[in-house]
């Protein structure tokens, strides 16, 4: 009978099927004819067998999703099948099919991992509901393992995309850190996949089955956020009409991202400490400690150690949060990062737009190579996601980016060295012009004076290297 398979993802052991499969094994030919033609009718797949052994050898050479046995049969029962069966595959449902006689057997068989059992005789409908349930049991059992298997995949330290040194310590770092319960600060501009290293913390310790909950501390005015990450009880202010747990108490046992902490505000950093430090918390408007257990990873793209030389951000927390402290370079820095990571965007937009873009122009590569990317990793997958929606052929062409001609004609030329002393030299230029414009106030005409150039060289390169001077 004709069957759809999909290639197996890790951790799978049986292919997805458009019906469900069922083996079932009585003794007694007449009942096994019978069963089958029952289950047939409701468009199961069924392979029927009266011989224990023989149904046994099918099921190690090919899977199913629910075994339905009887409990008494020559030579072996139900019990034996039972423990052999779940040995080749520990996820299988298994229905005992029991005179009234052998219940207490039924029930003992159950407490060794038995799905179920059915009386003889049975209602045709008892045992068909008897069987959805069993199937949708390993449906949603198998669902987890296909989830589970994704995010493994999907968060796999080996799956990361990058040819950079300072990168692959990073994440190596991370993977150390995940066997710890101890906090995490990850440090490194916007968009350069802070939380991708705090989802590796997450995905791979032992809290890869509790909650992971990310928040962005700059974007909850300062007493929502208090309430959003502490939780609050009714009446705690004006609409708070019922108590509500916060971020912590929902993370319980998992992970808690908190991302750009560096925004945070001094009482509310108090607070945190302390929650921090002793692993209690009050919600606002309570009295009541509450415990939590819960592994923080902060990140920011501020530098805390030395706002907090500087008394900007309490020392006491910097050092309670950089436990073990990992830094992700910019883009700009690792230029050998920019093709690998272009590609593997280029083939997720295909797949997710249903499209086929093969490659790109030598002009596109240039500009991929040259341009400074001030929005790091995020502003390289949104430009390639543009150029997939936006390509009318199956190369990728500068208009199909919408790149501005100023900024394709002032990138330059690839290198095969990423290492090369023009990407020196740039990321060294770039550096000078964003503190020069810092303490110049934004003010260009003076940034240009300061630097020795005219204004029109001053915004040739603030373009060539993406810099946004109002920023």
């Amino acid at each position: 009978m004709a069957r759809l398979e999909v290639p197996q993802r890790a951790g799978s052991s049986r292919a997805l099927r458009v019906k469900p499969r069922i083996t079932i094994l009585d003794d007694e030919q007449r009942m096994v004819e019978i069963i089958g033609m029952v289950l047939r009718r409701e468009g199961y797949e069924v392979r029927a067998h009266s011989d224990p052994a023989e149904a046994l050898a099918a099921l190690e050479r090919e899977t199913a999703d629910l075994l339905l046995t009887d409990l008494r049969m020559p030579g072996m029962d139900g019990v034996e099948v039972l423990g052999r069966a779940r040995a080749l595959d520990p996820e299988l449902p298994v229905i005992l099919m029991t005179a009234h006689a052998t219940i207490p057997t039924a029930i003992e068989a159950m407490k060794r991992g038995a799905f179920d059992y059915v009386e003889k005789p049975f209602d045709n409908a008892e045992l068909k509901a008897l069987v959805q349930r069993a199937l949708e049991l390993t449906r949603l059992s198998r669902e987890n393992r296909y989830l589970r298997a994704e995010l493994a995949q999907r968060h796999s330290l080996d799956a990361v995309v990058t040819e950079s040194k300072a990168v692959r310590e990073a994440f190596e770092l991370a993977g150390r850190a995940a066997q710890s319960r101890s906090t995490v600060l990850v440090t490194g501009e916007s968009g350069v996949g802070k939380e991708l290293v705090a989802r590796a913390v997450h995905y791979h310790s032992d809290r890869v089955g509790k909650p992971f909950i990310a928040v962005n501390c700059k974007s909850l005015a300062p007493g929502v956020l208090e309430s959003e990450i502490f939780g609050h009880e009714k009446g705690a202010f004006t609409g708070a009409e019922r108590a509500r747990p916060g971020l912590f108490e929902r993370a319980d046992g998992g992970t808690l991202f908190l991302d750009e902490i560096g925004e945070i505000g001094s009482d509310f950093q108090v607070k945190l400490l302390r929650v921090l430090q002793e692993r209690k918390l009050t919600r606002v408007g309570g009295s009541e400690e509450r415990e939590v257990d819960v592994r923080v990873v902060a990140a920011t793209n501020r530098d805390l150690k030395s706002e907090a030389s500087e008394g900007r951000f309490r020392e006491d927390l910097y050092f309670r949060l950089a436990v073990i402290p990992i830094h992700i370079p910019p883009l700009r820095e690792r230029r050998a990062d920019v093709l690998p990571l272009a590609r593997h965007f280029l083939a997720r937009w295909n797949a997710e737009l249903g499209r086929s873009v093969h490659g790109w122009s030598d002009a596109v590569e240039r500009f991929l190579l040259g341009y400074a990317w001030p929005g790091n990793v995020r502003e390289l997958e949104n430009t390639l996601e543009r150029g997939v929606v936006l390509a009318r052929g199956d190369t990728l062409d500068l208009d199909d980016l919408l790149v501005d001609p100023a900024e394709a004609e002032s990138a330059p030329a690839a290198s095969s060295d990423p290492q090369d002393l023009q990407a020196f030299l740039d990321v060294a230029a770039a550096e000078r012009i964003r503190a020069v414009l810092a303490e110049s106030g934004g003010v260009r005409v003076e940034a240009a004076r300061r630097l020795g150039i005219d204004r029109t060289t001053l915004y040739r390169l603030m373009r060539k290297y993406g810099i946004d001077g109002d920023a």
